[in-house]
């Protein structure tokens, strides 16, 4: 199988990809996973640890091939508030419950979720549901950028998922956009077939 021998970031393109992926925030933070592109290229990352995979960056194949790494839409929830002192209030809040948030001029935004949206709605903000790519905050003691991602491990734990207009029918899962919490890379033998966005599955 076709590995990434290089993760690059959006800055680092010399010319335009050869094929694109399609991810959710969480299948972007993934260390060791099975990924199929656009056009049905299968491939292998087996990092040494967790990268924070951003709208742009990429992956250079071990057949010389690149993949641009583009992110999902997904369903979210955008907060505002008309003081920014209240908005604050509500940064601290989710910060509390250690929820990833991305933070826009004046608005914050994180994943849909109605216990959390009551909870802004009692602190007096406005929340809005939007469909859009999420791109939270990196942590400030993450484990490594994407620019670090040279090298990578060679065990055979991994998940699979598979990119927009998957026709599989592995039956053992969906990916990104079905809701499903499966598969967190916390075991050492972890081999579920996942699928992702848009996948063709009944």
């Amino acid at each position: 199988m076709l590995r990434v021998t290089r993760i690059t970031t959006s800055a680092e393109w010399l010319s335009d990809p050869d094929d694109k992926v399609v991810l959710t925030y969480e299948y972007r933070h993934r260390r060791r996973i099975t990924l199929t592109s656009e056009k049905g290229v299968e491939f292998m990352l087996n990092l040494a640890s967790v990268p924070d995979l951003r709208e742009g960056d990429g992956f250079l194949l071990s057949n010389g091939k690149t993949i641009l790494v583009a992110a999902a839409a997904e369903d979210l929830m955008e907060i505002s508030c008309s003081d920014p002192l209240q908005l604050a209030r509500v940064a601290y809040h989710l910060g509390n419950r250690h929820l990833p948030v991305e933070i826009a001029p004046g608005v914050l935004r994180i994943h849909a979720d109605h216990v959390v949206g009551d909870m802004a709605k009692g602190l007096g903000a406005k929340v809005t549901l939007v469909q859009a790519a999420f791109n939270p905050e990196g942590g400030a003691y993450a484990e490594t950028t994407a620019a670090e991602h040279g090298h990578q491990e060679h065990d055979h734990g991994h998940e699979h998922v598979h990119g927009p207009g998957c026709g599989h029918d592995h039956g053992q899962g969906h990916g990104p956009g079905y809701g499903h919490g499966h598969g967190h890379d916390h075991a050492q033998h972890d081999h579920g077939h996942v699928h992702g966005p848009d996948c063709k599955h009944d």
